[in-house]
């Protein structure tokens, strides 16, 4: 099981180091999409969601405090889900739709992230192959 936790984690975490690396290199195209949706301070907010993405990816990837990983994600996703998706606000029958599709992916990704959290702080190392013990 130690191997299939281990697949699981770098499945996981893969999405949000290749988030994290658009991100940080992509900052302008992805400032201006945060613009667009109204979020404040977007460079910084852009910037700086990439720097906790990539923290909470390598984390959780690595086994290293995977419990903290796992909550700096849900601190990302939340907020996501709500200002980048908010398909209340849509009028047209199709961005109404795409916006629900991708705040309820983050909305499920962030229960992912509790519940990696959760059971690692349960069962610690014995959850798979880890660098160190549950922080939390």
């Amino acid at each position: 099981m130690d191997v299939v936790a281990l697949i699981g984690r770098i499945l996981f975490a893969s999405l949000f180091l290749g988030s994290a690396f658009g991100h940080l290199s992509q900052a302008a195209a992805m400032t201006g999409y945060a613009s667009s949706k109204g979020v404040p301070q977007a460079k910084i907010a852009v910037l700086g969601s990439g720097v906790l993405i990539l923290v909470g990816g390598l984390l959780v990837l690595l086994g290293l405090w995977m419990d903290l990983g796992a909550l700096l994600l849900v601190v990302f996703l939340v907020p996501t889900a709500v200002l980048m998706h908010p398909f209340w606000k849509e009028t047209d029958a199709m961005a109404k739709q795409t916006e629900m599709i991708q705040f309820q992916k983050d909305i499920a990704l962030a229960g992912a992230a509790l519940l990696l959290f959760a059971l690692y702080a349960g069962f610690g190392a014995r959850l798979g192959i880890t660098i160190t013990d549950p922080l939390f």
